[in-house]
């Protein structure tokens, strides 16, 4: 995702530098125009803007908060797409304020085919009028949301994936149980796209659900971590996530953790002893 939204600012005239930790996955955007920053405090350095969507809240600690921010010169503003924890999101925001610089947490929803289009769904927080003074990047790469003060952002991204893991489930087993009754399987999705059932998460997915096609947009492991995330607030009890992140969890437990969220379809086949 990171790479598609890269490509979108360098197509509207942008100077873009990247860091990759493998050099050659940086290629594509490369030969569009981008350039090559040889460690993230470099990058840092030379940038007024710094964009980072990486993996999990401990790489956030390690390279935001670790290497990015001891580098930044003053007003420059971090937008961290990463899914990742509210109060780490505060943290780096006062952080950033100590270096008089700018932080915005802007995680994102819409996937690989989100990314590639500009159609991304992106929840920020922070300072209203920073994240005002960037929405000319953020139309690039999508629709901005500003959610309220730091950390906001985050934890409408982890809402956003309650959702999102409760609606691939539904659909998966819908599927399921569309082929046990011996339906085709894309007569049914044709029949309920347009009901009440109908929802983005069938339209990104159902069709990929049906062909076996379980390429990435994000990743199923990543999915759990969302969840867990949810699981950590003690002011609510949410049992539909609890249940969402354990089924996610057995795509990890059998090694699927690594394809993308629609491959849950293939935990509800287990259970009902199919093939897939």
């Amino acid at each position: 995702m990171g790479g598609a939204m890269a490509s979108r600012l360098i197509s509207v005239g942008y100077s873009v530098s990247v860091y990759a930790r493998t050099p050659s996955k940086a290629t594509s955007l490369l030969s569009l125009g981008a350039k090559l920053a040889d460690s993230p405090a470099n990058l840092a350095a030379s940038s007024d803007v710094v964009f980072t969507m990486i993996g999990h809240p401990s790489d956030v600690q390690n390279l935001v908060l670790d290497t990015l921010l001891p580098s930044l010169k003053p007003n420059t503003v971090i937008i961290d797409h990463t899914s990742s924890h509210p109060a780490l999101a505060r943290q780096i925001y006062h952080s950033a304020l100590e270096k008089r610089c700018y932080s915005i947490d802007a995680p994102v929803s819409g996937g690989d085919i989100g990314a590639r289009d500009g159609k991304l769904a992106i929840f920020a927080g922070g300072d209203a009028d920073v994240v005002q003074w960037l929405r000319p990047l953020f139309d690039i790469l999508g629709q901005v949301n500003y959610m309220g003060s730091s950390g906001k952002g985050q934890s409408c991204k982890i809402a956003n994936q309650i959702v999102v893991g409760g609606n691939l489930v539904g659909l998966s087993e819908g599927l399921v149980f569309a082929e046990k009754a011996g339906l085709d399987k894309d007569r049914f999705l044709e029949a309920v796209r347009g009901g009440a059932a109908g929802s983005m998460v069938m339209e990104l997915f159902g069709k990929r659900m049906i062909d076996r096609d379980f390429r990435p947009g994000g990743f199923a492991e990543y999915m759990v971590k969302d969840l867990g995330l949810a699981e950590e607030e003690e002011a609510v009890v949410l049992p539909g996530a609890a249940l969402s992140k354990q089924l996610f969890s057995g795509m990890v437990a059998n090694g699927d953790g690594k394809l993308g969220t629609q491959g849950v379809v293939t935990v509800i086949e287990r259970i009902n002893g199919m093939e897939g």
